[in-house]
């Protein structure tokens, strides 16, 4: 990796961070509503995964998908004013926080359902396989998923009809309150995922060199042909589920720890150990990104409120002018 292109990484990762943090600030000042799920410490998946993506590849993401979102190219400024409700979101401000959207950008979600989005992956990329598009899907997920059907159902038909979508297990240890322990017999995920005859692999989700090199083979392999592949990223968010979430699940020593290995912090030291990263190339990127963030909290407030006049559009299909 060049100098650029690890700079480009951090910048990326503290981008994430720092607008998950502004999230969790509004939040709590009561100018985001609804529920909130921030990405803070995973930030090295997303940003190893989506380094690889191309725009016309389809990404799928779960409820804790503003990173997704954003690395996606969704603008930030579109993602903020969904998350205030605004017109002017990618969702026309209807979808909150839990269901970004952007079909321009070939981003489907934002899923609400714990393991909704892995058949929509399966038929995302089935389409591009039928019609023969050099394209990849990514799909990520927690792996409180894997106890759910959907995700048996959705690997067993990708496996079998060999379609070029990449699942991303974002392991980071619990199910919203519940340890992987206590809800999987078996925590080898990565060999689950064998099981259905596609290659799978576990990966250190804290380390963004670890993702970007695991994830550029994994990218190839399915755009070329090879059929579905399976990326286990061993993570852990260091704030709550949600902001709701008290988090008495898990104890302030575990967490502490967990932050021992943060993404950014590692990428940090290695670059200033190195001599690549000083504090004036620091402050300027920190600065970067907050002037980034400020615009987009501000054209997002500045967005209106959709009509109540509109508020039936798009709920139902065209019905021919007949009443429903």
């Amino acid at each position: 990796m060049t100098a650029t292109d690890d700079l480009d990484l951090l910048e990326r990762m503290v981008f994430l961070r720092r607008f998950e943090e502004r999230c969790a600030e509004l939040y709590q000042q009561t100018r985001i509503r609804g529920f909130l799920h921030v990405y803070v410490g995973q930030e090295a998946v997303a940003t190893g995964v989506l380094a690889h993506v191309e725009p016309d590849d389809a990404v799928v993401g779960t409820y804790r998908e503003h990173a997704h979102a954003l690395l996606k190219g969704v603008p930030a400024w579109t993602v903020m004013a969904e998350m205030f409700g605004r017109v002017d979101g990618c969702s026309r401000g209807r979808g909150g926080s839990m269901h970004l959207f952007s079909a321009p950008h070939r981003f489907y979600g934002g899923n609400a359902i714990v393991a909704g989005g892995l058949p929509l992956a399966v038929g995302l990329g089935l389409a591009d396989r039928l019609l023969q598009r050099h394209r990849v899907t990514v799909c990520f997920f927690g792996e409180g998923a894997m106890a759910e059907g959907d995700f048996h159902e959705a690997m067993n038909l990708a496996a079998l009809w060999k379609v070029p979508v990449l699942f991303v297990c974002e392991n980071n240890r619990y199910a919203m309150g519940t340890v992987l322990e206590h809800s999987h017999a078996n925590t080898d995920l990565a060999m689950r995922a064998q099981s259905y005859g596609m290659p799978a692999k576990a990966v250190d989700g804290m380390d963004v060199h670890a993702v970007l090199a695991a994830a550029e083979h994994a990218v190839r392999t399915v755009r070329d042909g090879g059929g579905p592949m399976f990326l286990e990223c061993l993570t852990y968010r260091f704030r709550a589920h949600s902001m709701y979430d008290p988090q008495h699940y898990r104890t302030r020593d575990e967490v502490n720890a967990w932050k021992a290995h943060d993404p950014i912090t590692r990428l940090v030291d290695a670059l200033r150990t190195q001599g690549r990263l000083d504090d004036t190339t620091w402050d300027a990127l920190v600065t970067t990104v907050d002037t980034t963030i400020d615009d987009a909290v501000v054209r997002a407030e500045a967005s209106p409120l959709e009509p109540v006049e509109d508020l039936m559009r798009h709920v139902m299909a065209d019905s021919g002018g007949v009443t429903p």
